[in-house]
């Protein structure tokens, strides 16, 4: 062999792997070298790290750090409180206080001198209320500190009721006044009886009388404080107390039920008016400056009551008051978002009509004030959404498919907006997917197989479905579709087949919505593969696949497993058959998937299962002659897609495919099951609970000598 020439030479000092191994060992000799340099020669601080050219560095981002919660970033739309407004007590008119007798005016006067604050002394306000905010989140933060704030304080003020009070007590008008010796009320204790609080509704409700709505509100303030009466004392010198549990419940019930009607009475505002702009063109005039204190008294207060109740029907009552006055909540922006995350709270957390009601709350605060609060309510029940499912028990399945269509309720009535919202969260799914590809760590598979990402799926899905034929939604589709075929293709193991069922699931319902064809089949006759143990199997423990995401090793050797599999993939076989049982090309469509049922029932020894697919083999080629001898009858050609599409319409309006009785049969077999499976699972639960109550009394009873245990008697 003769010499290399020169340009072969060259190739081969660069190319070769023998010259590329002695370059790799010559440059790991020169790093050796440098790094014993380096420990000899000082620290620059100022140095900075010098990379290689030829060196890649390939960051595998962190799948904890990939969060379905977080994609939308921390919700910075809560406006700033105007605290230039006392959140306690209102201030009452001396004169007018109680029944006053002049008091015959039903409308509003406007005082020039009450309330008219200089601007030097507002900002002194609002610097004491920032200092004020301050000094609480240290208290927070550090107790010590608040114990010593405590201890220095000479004079703190103590309201005291009625038996412990040591100043004169004086009665006037139905209220109990505490003043002190020298006669002044500065801290005064008014306990509201039912003679004032009877007036105070006839002054108010007859003649609209400003000054009777002050104390009341102010007894509704006190009512909806009962217990935690720590804030707006100090501002006011005013402490009120309930005579008893009767006036209570009256001064609630008339303040929640006639609210409404009174602010608007004053106002001239209509029942029927729910427009914000009406409210804001109010913001001007004498009558709305005079009462704006008052409604915002309202409102803190029976926000305040939503955070404090915990009976359902009283939430639910007050949701549904506030519902009424929801156009007044345009002039308190901070009120209006502080209700918004009462509302999803109380919609996440609670159960049948107060979530109801809680959501009804939140669509009408998206519908009137769409422009402002629509995104601040999607992301924030998006993320109370996904929060509430990462654990879903069975008992709680129908509460979580409650939240979900509420979400595509809510997403629905902006389409344009959530879609932006959509793609966001479905590429946040598909980047979670990948890593878990890419990786295949034990935490980014557990990430994918989760209730939170499945939930996540699940709502876009409906949303989708809902939403496709009126909005152009195709590249979500698209996006989904891709998900759903990843996630089912990452998990092929016997173990998750809940897990492959609802993709399926998922895609038959993409495909019937959008009327687009999605293969499925080979995921479907892929359960029929999996390794099933012999004829005679013992039954395992009662499971209801849809409730679980992964199943127990112990059960893929029972038969229900063996059930479990062949069932669902005839049902998911019959939803996509049903599907496409009047298309022009049903014969094609079903070659394959018959040829792989033929080889399953051939291979079964199982006769329950060889019937079972042997009868969905009959109905789908009875279908096949069906299909076929209606497509040689007709007279067009397969380009004409407008008379491919109207094939066999009519008989699809009528159901007279032979498919379709049978598809019928088998959903309301596979109905009628899953209600004995959940049925049988529950009478289980109340059997084990009530032999766990039973056995605890057995255990308590038998002691000897003074209580101590003789021994445990197992029943």
């Amino acid at each position: 062999m003769g010499k290399l020439g020169k340009k072969a030479r060259k190739f081969a000092k660069k190319n070769l792997q023998s010259v590329l191994k002695r370059k790799r060992k010559l440059n790991s000799m020169f790093k050796r070298k440098a790094a014993k340099n380096e420990q000899s020669a000082p620290e620059d601080p100022d140095e900075k790290k010098i990379e290689q050219p030829n060196e890649r560095i390939h960051e595998v981002e962190d799948v904890n750090e990939v969060s379905l919660e977080a994609i939308f970033g921390e919700d910075d739309s809560d406006v700033a409180d105007d605290d230039s407004e006392s959140d306690g007590y209102l201030s009452e008119d001396s004169d007018c206080r109680f029944m006053a007798e002049s008091e015959g005016e039903g409308y509003l006067k406007e005082d020039k001198n009450s309330g008219a604050l200089s601007s030097h002394n507002k900002e002194i306000q609002l610097n004491l209320t920032k200092k004020k905010k301050k000094l609480d989140r240290l208290k927070e933060k550090d107790p010590g500190f608040s114990k010593f704030l405590e201890s220095y304080d000479d004079s703190p003020r103590k309201f005291r009721y009625e038996d412990n009070y040591s100043d004169d007590v004086r009665t006037s008008n139905g209220i109990m006044e505490c003043v002190n010796d020298n006669g002044s009320n500065s801290a005064e204790y008014k306990l509201l009886t039912s003679s004032a609080f009877i007036s105070w509704c006839q002054l108010v409700t007859e003649q609209h009388s400003v000054p009777a709505l002050i104390c009341l509100l102010n007894g509704y303030r006190a009512a909806c404080h009962f217990g935690n009466d720590s804030s707006g004392l100090l501002e006011s010198g005013l402490c009120y107390g309930i005579e008893d549990s009767k006036i209570f419940c009256e001064i609630l019930l008339f303040m929640l039920q006639k609210a409404d009607s009174i602010f608007r009475g004053i106002l001239g505002v209509s029942d029927t008016s729910c427009r914000k702009e009406k409210i804001l063109e109010l913001k001007n005039s004498t009558k709305w400056k005079t009462l704006k204190p008052l409604i915002k008294s309202y409102f803190r207060s029976t926000l305040f009551l939503l955070n404090q109740v915990t009976d359902s029907e009283i939430l639910a009552f007050s949701l549904t008051r506030l519902r009424a006055s929801i156009i007044f909540f345009a002039a308190y922006p901070y009120l209006l978002h502080r209700f918004i995350k009462i509302a999803i709270h109380l919609w996440t957390t609670g159960e049948g009509t107060l979530s109801s009601h809680a959501f009804l709350i939140i669509k009408d605060v998206a519908t009137v004030f769409s422009s402002e609060c629509y995104d601040t309510c999607l992301i924030k029940v998006y993320k109370s959404f996904i929060g509430n499912c990462r654990l879903v028990d069975p008992n709680l399945a129908k509460h979580i498919q409650f939240l979900r269509d509420s979400l595509v309720e809510l997403c629905s009535l902006d389409v344009q907006r959530a879609y932006n919202r959509a793609a966001a969260s479905i590429q946040q799914l598909g980047k979670i997917l990948q890593l878990g590809q890419g990786t295949k760590k034990k935490e980014a598979v557990k990430r994918i197989c989760s209730w939170q990402y499945t939930s996540c799926i699940d709502l876009w899905v409906s949303f989708i479905s809902i939403n496709i034929r009126d909005y152009d939604l195709q590249p979500l589709l698209y996006m989904t579709i891709q998900v759903i075929n990843g996630v089912a293709r990452l998990f092929p193991g016997p173990r998750y087949l809940p897990l492959r069922l609802k993709c399926i699931q998922w895609l038959n319902h993409l495909s019937s919505s959008n009327g687009i064809f999605i293969p499925v089949a080979s995921l479907v006759l892929d359960i029929l593969e999996y390794k099933l143990t012999k004829e005679g199997g013992k039954p395992g423990k009662e499971l209801e696949v849809s409730s679980a995401m992964k199943l127990p090793k112990h059960w893929l050797k029972s038969r229900n497993f063996q059930e479990a599999c062949v069932f669902s993939a005839i049902e998911l076989l019959a939803v996509h058959f049903a599907q496409w049982s009047y298309h022009i090309s049903f014969p094609e469509l079903a070659t394959i998937p018959v040829i792989r049922l033929r080889k399953f029932h051939d291979i079964t020894t199982t006769e329950s299962f060889r019937r079972a697919v042997k009868r969905l083999i009959d109905q789908v080629e009875q279908n096949v002659e069906f299909v076929r001898k209606r497509r040689d009858e007709v007279a067009f050609s397969p380009k004409d897609q407008q008379s491919v599409e109207s094939f066999l319409q009519l008989e699809k309006c009528n159901g007279n495919a032979p498919f379709t009785h049978y598809y019928r049969s088998i959903i309301e077999k596979a109905a009628s099951s899953n209600l004995i499976i959940s049925e049988k699972l529950s009478s289980t639960k109340q059997k084990n609970s009530r032999r766990k109550h039973e056995l605890a009394s057995n255990v308590i009873g038998i002691t000897v000598n003074g209580g101590v245990p003789k021994k445990q008697v197992a029943l």
